[in-house]
This record gives structure tokens, C-alpha cells and sequence, in this order.
């Protein structure tokens, strides 16, 4: 493990949070076992009482998940990370661990169709309510909070239209409050924006995307301040489950070597790609952070180093026509996964956000146009003669 002097991003995500072994390897180990041995009887009750640090089993204690969440501590700013077995299970941890029923969630309207179930289905079983407003006004925000209002909740840059919000003038209206922020910060990573340094109690992560950065494996992580989420946190996985797991854990570890790399290949052939589709004829309207038409272009340029690597557009015509575009792909992989070396394209309105209501959808601007492209490392003329060829088709 390297010294706790305060390095580069880049040196960060390469060598924190190692542990070499008696072996003395250089790449990190893998840790496939269900359980640990104990010295004696005095050293077990000690680790399961947690009166003794060290490893006991692997549904809450593992040495993969313990170098995968040092290191990402270590590059979102945070004192702690705790990892999950999923972006989702990260976000009921979240809300299962730190609020009661009667508390409510204010929440921006523009989130992952999941996560939108989540609050509005399955936590409204639990006495938890969820207020849905425009992320991007600040007075919105303030009007959502009531005297049970315990967590602000928001994607920034959001899933798909990249709407952006200013994470840090709404952390001061959570603290004003003493009302918890949560931010998903799942389309930037660290690479490109922390938003624990702006003011945000808790991060959250779908591991499974950008941090791994090939499509290999699911995995979550939750990110903040260790007297708010580490024991609550802790105990909810050493109960519920909801684990990572140590092969998993290995690989988002050895991914995040490469995340500021590739967020800025990603970030550099998106912004070509949303800018050639402005030009396009048969698109009607592109969602990009780093584009000047974009509503919260300045703000996004002041909290984010870069745009990132989802693009959203909307095809002239509806459904059928953005359905014609995704089918006459040659390269672009159909999938609604993203952060993926691989360029992958989905159709929002019956996939991601499939779930919602149509008033939902509308609301949140997710129209039977819009299709959402998450920009790979591919050669960018290559993509754009594949999107060419299908939006002419």
C-alpha cells in the first residue's frame, strides 16, 4: 500500500488501496473464499463484534472489496467507501440504511427509470416518500422540502438528457436544512467531477459502468463520510446481502487504473459526435453538457472537467423512426448498458425509462424520439459513418 501522501488522480487510481501479499506479487490478488480462519475461539468473537479489525466473511469483509473501496474513497474525496453488488443495491442501501418510515426524499424528476421505481414503488411500502422536482431550479428544491424532507437525491449530469444541476448551491440548501445530499455521479466518475468536494454528503455509483469500462461485471459503491455511512451501510450488507462480490471487486479495482484515460477519450470523441449530429438534418435536437446551446452549459463547465461520454438526440418523427435508426446500426452495439469500450445505443421510452408512466416520461422529457448514445472508444469517423448511414436510411 502505498504512503498517504496526497498524489494525482491518475497515481491514485493506480496504486492505492494495493495489498501485496507474503508473495510480494505485483498485480493484486485475487481473494476467492467464502470465509476466513481465525487464530482461536477470543480472535473470532473479537472479529465478529467488530471490537478487532480484520477479515471475517465475505458478505461484508473481503480483502478485493477492501482495495476496490479504498481506491475509490481515495479518488471521489471521501473517508469511506462502501461497495455493493449493483448501482440499484447501492441505492437501496442508501435509502434502507439511513432513513425511517415517515421520512421523505426530494428528489430531481430527470433520474434512471430504476431508480424512479425504487423511490416511487418499493420504498413508498416502507412509509418513505418522494417528492420528484426540476433539478436544475434551486427554488424547486427548496419548495420540496417539508419537515420530514431527510435526503435530497439527483443525477448530475442526468440518464439521458444530461441535465445538469449545481450540486454545490443545492448542498448549501441541504445543510441549511440538515437534510442529506446524495448525488449519483455515475455519467462523470471522479475523472471528471467530485461532487464530495462541492458539498455532497454521499456518492453513489453503478460500478458497472464507466468504472469497470468494458461491460465485464455488475457492481456499486456508496462514498462519503465515515460517521454518516459506514456503520449503517455495513450493517444493511452484513444483513441483507446485497454484496459484492471479490471477483467483481478485482475487476472494477484494475479498472479504475485506466478511468481518467478513458473518460477523456470518451469525453473527447463524444463532444465531436454531438456536434456532428447538430449538423444533422434528420436530427432534431442533441443534449450534450459541453455544447453551447446546452441549459446548463456554463455550470457544467464550471463543475465538470469534461462533457463526458453520453450523447442524447431526438430524430425527427417518433418511435418508429428512432427504432429504424438503432436497427440500421452496423457497429453500435443495441444495449442498454453504457460506459463500455464499445459505443452502445438504446431507445429510452421503451427500455431504461420502459416502466414509467407516459406522463412520466413526457414530464421528464423522455420523448418516443429520443435516443440515447453512450460514445465509446471506437475511431470517431468510423461511428459517424455508422449514425450516418442509419439516420439517412
Amino acid at each position: 500500500m502505498v504512503s498517504k501522501k496526497k498524489y494525482g488522480l491518475e497515481t491514485s487510481a493506480i496504486r492505492d488501496g494495493s495489498v501485496r501479499s507474503h508473495f510480494n506479487e505485483h498485480s493484486e490478488a485475487l481473494y476467492l473464499t467464502s470465509s476466513f480462519v481465525f487464530n482461536n475461539a477470543r480472535e473470532a468473537a473479537l472479529r465478529f463484534s467488530g471490537d478487532e479489525a480484520g477479515m471475517v466473511y465475505s458478505r461484508y469483509t473481503n480483502p478485493n472489496l477492501s482495495m476496490f473501496e479504498e481506491r475509490l474513497a481515495s479518488l471521489e474525496g471521501g473517508e469511506v467507501c462502501v461497495s455493493t453488488a449493483s448501482g440499484m443495491s447501492a441505492i437501496l442501501g442508501v435509502a434502507m440504511s439511513l432513513l425511517e418510515p415517515g421520512d421523505e426524499i426530494v428528489a430531481s424528476k430527470n433520474l434512471f427509470g430504476a431508480t424512479k421505481q425504487l423511490f416511487s414503488g418499493l420504498l413508498t411500502k416502507f412509509g418513505i416518500k418522494t417528492t420528484y422536482i426540476n433539478a436544475s431550479d434551486l427554488n424547486d428544491w427548496e419548495e420540496g422540502i417539508t419537515r420530514r424532507t431527510k435526503m435530497f437525491f439527483l443525477e448530475t449530469p442526468s440518464n439521458p438528457l444530461t441535465e445538469v444541476a449545481d450540486i454545490a448551491e443545492i448542498s448549501k440548501l441541504a445543510k441549511s436544512h440538515n437534510v442529506l445530499l446524495v448525488v449519483d455521479n455515475c455519467f462523470c466518475t471522479p475523472a471528471l467531477q467530485k461532487p464530495i468536494l462541492l458539498g455532497a454528503d454521499i456518492v453513489i455509483h453503478s460500478a458497472t459502468k464507466y468504472l469497470d469500462g468494458q461491460g465485464r461485471v455488475m457492481g456499486g459503491a456508496i462514498v462519503g463520510r465515515r460517521e454518516v455511512i459506514e456503520k449503517p451501510l455495513v450493517s444493511f450488507l452484513r444483513s441483507a446481502g446485497a454484496t459484492l462480490s471479490p471477483f467483481n471487486a478485482w475487476v472494477l479495482f484494475k479498472g479504475l487504473e485506466t478511468l481518467k484515460v478513458r473518460m477523456d477519450a470518451h469525453s473527447e470523441s463524444a463532444l465531436k459526435i454531438a456536434q456532428w449530429l447538430m449538423q444533422h438534418q434528420k436530427v432534431k435536437a442533441v443534449y450534450y453538457p459541453w455544447l453551447d446551446n446546452h441549459p446548463q452549459n456554463k455550470l457544467a463547465k464550471a463543475q465538470q472537467s469534461a462533457g463526458g461520454g453520453i450523447v442524447s438526440f431526438e430524430v425527427k418523427g417518433g418511435k418508429e423512426d428512432a427504432w429504424k435508426v438503432i436497427d440500421n446500426l452496423q457497429i453500435v452495439s443495441i444495449t442498454a448498458n453504457l460506459g463500455d469500450t464499445r459505443t452502445t445505443i438504446t431507445h429510452p421510452g421503451t427500455t431504461t425509462h420502459g416502466r414509467l408512466s407516459e406522463e412520466d416520461r413526457l414530464e421528464s422529457g423522455i420523448t418516443d424520439g429520443l435516443i440515447r448514445l453512450a460514445v465509446g472508444l471506437e475511431t470517431v469517423e468510423d461511428l459517424q459513418d455508422d449514425l450516418d448511414f442509419a439516420l439517412t436510411r
